[in-house]
């Protein structure tokens, strides 16, 4: 079926993270938040607000107002909690990130080896990439112009290149992937395949199937590292043509 993955119908740019323990937080925001529930629902609203009103008219043309309307408060209020539109719009980012960086996941040790681990990483990767397509496009655009949404992009990429370099690692002293194959490279180069692809799919609209594009991801990143691919499934990607 081409289009985007089913399963973002059930919500609303770094790839499978290989043997990497732990979730966490990608990165602390810079505001601890308010510590009352109120303050908590408040901010709340005022960051969905934000996210509508960023997808809906862009970056540029929301305003601080059309922000505070939408979360039903008022433009101090939104004052007491966010200094700017490009604050408000760091936060948005640094979860959306975090929510793709903890769904990128690739569990090695689990069952059916580090091949179905990375196959499963990239399914959910994919999911989450889809929902979140509008807003990622939103900073890309951003980064090309404004060197602090640059340095966000930049910092916010860095754990998951760090993480996919210590899964290539672990793979090799395990003898699993190639010795001569340089970690932080591949793992630069890899994330940045899955980046420029879901941009592809998800924002610029060109349509592949859900399956053979999981299965052809599954196929490269297994490869690239030097792990042996079944050939179960490398032939359900060629009978998928």
């Amino acid at each position: 079926m081409a289009g985007r993955p089913a399963t973002e119908a059930a919500g609303r740019g770094r790839g499978p993270v290989v043997e990497a323990g732990g979730s966490g937080s990608l990165l602390a925001t810079a505001n601890a938040g308010p510590t009352t529930s109120r303050g908590r629902r408040t901010r709340a609203a005022l960051v969905a607000a934000a996210r509508d009103a960023f997808e809906e008219l862009g970056f540029r043309d929301a305003r601080i107002s059309d922000i505070a309307e939408r979360a039903g408060t008022s433009y101090g209020v939104f004052y007491h909690y966010f200094d700017s539109k490009e604050s408000i719009l760091h936060e948005l980012f640094t979860a959306v990130t975090g929510e793709m960086y903890n769904a990128s996941q690739a569990h090695i040790g689990s069952a059916g080896g580090p091949v179905e681990a990375i196959r499963a990483a990239n399914r959910q990767y994919l999911a989450v990439a889809a929902r979140n397509a509008r807003l990622i496009a939103t900073i890309e655009e951003l980064a090309f112009r404004e060197p602090q949404f640059r340095e966000l992009k930049l910092r916010i990429r860095e754990p998951f290149v760090r993480r996919n370099e210590a899964g290539i690692r672990r793979l090799q002293e395990r003898g699993l992937a190639n010795p001569r194959l340089d970690a932080p490279l591949a793992a630069s180069m890899l994330g940045g395949m899955m980046e420029n692809f879901t941009m592809l799919w998800f924002v610029h609209g060109v349509e592949y199937d859900e399956e053979l594009a999981v299965e052809t991801l599954t196929t490269l990143w297994a490869q690239a590292v030097g792990l042996g691919v079944p050939d179960t499934t490398a032939g359900a990607v060629v009978a998928a043509d």
